[in-house]
C-alpha cells in the first residue's frame, strides 16, 4: 500500500474500516516505512516478529530484508483479507493472534534465539504492551516500534523532568533506548492526532551503568518503582510506605535508604534507574536480617 486512497479503496471493497477502539492508524508512505526497516537494524538472516501487519506496509519492506516474517494481527477481517488477496510474500507467516497474549518464549523457541520485534503499535495497547516485552525481556533481543511521540518521551527522559517515571526508570534498568526518527499524522490513515516516534530497545545492551553488574531482584525492583511513582510529589520516606503492604516495614525502608545514601526527603523522580536497582538490592539484604522475617 503506496497512498491513502488505494488504503481507502481496498478498505471499502473488502468491507473494512480501522478500528478506532483498536487505535489502528495504517502507514501510507512507503519511504516512511522503508525508512524504519532500515534504522531498524535487521538482517538477511534475521527471522521477524511483526505486531500488528494491518495493510502490510511495513510487513512488505521487512520481508523483502529479512528471511522470514513471523506477523501477529488481532483483526480477523485483516487477516481474512491478506488470505483472500494473497498480498503477502511467500516468507511471511500470518496468524490470527492477539499481541497482548502472544507466547513470546514459544516464538523465541520457534525463531531459534532472542526475538527481533518490529512493529507500528496501535496506540490503544501501547502501555500494556511495553510492559509486556518487560515481562518477556529474557526472550527479546530488540524492538523498534512505532509508539505516540510522548511515550518516546517518557521512555528517554532525564530525571527530574515531567516525562520522567516509572517506564522510563524500567526500561533504562534493562535495555539501551534509542530514539530512531520522528513520524507526523501525515503519513497515516487515518490521521493520528498525535506526533509519533520510531524508538529501539536493545534488551541484549544493557545500560552502560547495569553492564556487568550482577542479576537483581526484578520484580521487588518493579514494586519499588511503581511504590515510588505512585505519589510522585510525596518524598521518598513517604511514597514508598507503601511497600508496608508487601512485608517490608517502614524501619527496613529507613535502613535500606541509609544503606543506599540516597535521601529520604528525595522524590522518586530525583533517583536513576541504577539508584533504584542499589536501592531494591539494599531493602532484600535488609530484610532478610529483620526479626521476623
Amino acid at each position: 500500500m503506496a497512498d491513502e486512497s488505494q488504503i481507502k479503496q481496498a478498505l471499502t471493497r473488502h468491507r473494512l474500516a480501522p478500528s478506532k477502539q483498536r487505535g489502528q492508524n495504517f502507514l501510507i508512505h512507503e519511504h516512511v516505512t522503508s525508512r524504519i526497516v532500515e534504522k531498524s537494524g535487521v538482517q538477511p538472516e534475521d527471522v521477524v516478529v511483526e505486531l500488528g501487519v494491518g495493510l502490510g506496509s511495513l510487513t512488505l519492506p521487512l520481508a523483502a530484508r529479512v528471511q522470514r516474517v513471523i506477523g501477529l494481527e488481532i483483526d480477523r477481517g485483516i487477516v481474512e483479507y491478506h488470505r483472500e488477496t494473497g498480498d503477502l510474500p511467500a516468507n511471511v507467516s500470518l496468524r490470527h493472534q492477539d499481541l497482548l497474549t502472544a507466547d513470546y518464549p514459544a516464538l523465541a523457541a520457534e525463531c531459534g534465539g532472542r526475538l527481533k520485534i518490529v512493529a507500528n503499535l496501535p496506540y490503544s495497547i501501547t502501555n500494556p504492551l511495553l510492559f509486556q516485552l518487560l515481562a518477556h525481556r529474557t526472550v527479546v533481543e530488540s524492538a523498534t516500534l512505532m509508539v505516540q511521540k510522548e511515550v518516546g518521551q517518557r521512555l528517554v527522559a532525564s530525571p527530574g523532568t515531567k516525562e520522567y517515571g516509572v517506564l522510563t526508570v524500567l526500561f533504562g534498568a534493562c535495555a539501551r533506548i534509542e530514539k530512531l526518527m520522528e513520524v507526523g499524522p501525515g503519513n497515516f490513515y487515518p490521521r493520528p492526532k498525535v506526533d509519533s516516534v520510531v524508538i529501539r530497545l536493545s534488551f541484549s545492551q544493557p545500560p552502560e551503568e547495569f553492564a556487568g553488574a550482577p542479576p537483581f531482584d526484578f520484580p521487588l525492583f518493579t514494586r519499588l518503582v511503581e511504590s515510588a511513582f505512585q505519589q510522585r510529589r510525596k518524598t521518598l520516606r513517604n511514597s514508598l510506605s507503601a511497600m508496608e503492604r508487601y512485608g517490608y516495614p517502614r524501619e527496613v525502608l529507613d535502613r535500606a535508604l541509609a544503606a543506599s545514601r540516597i535521601s529520604p526527603t528525595l522524590r522518586a523522580e530525583n533517583l536513576t534507574a541504577a539508584d533504584f536497582a542499589r536501592l531494591a538490592a539494599n531493602l532484600k539484604a535488609v530484610a532478610a536480617c529483620y526479626p521476623g522475617s
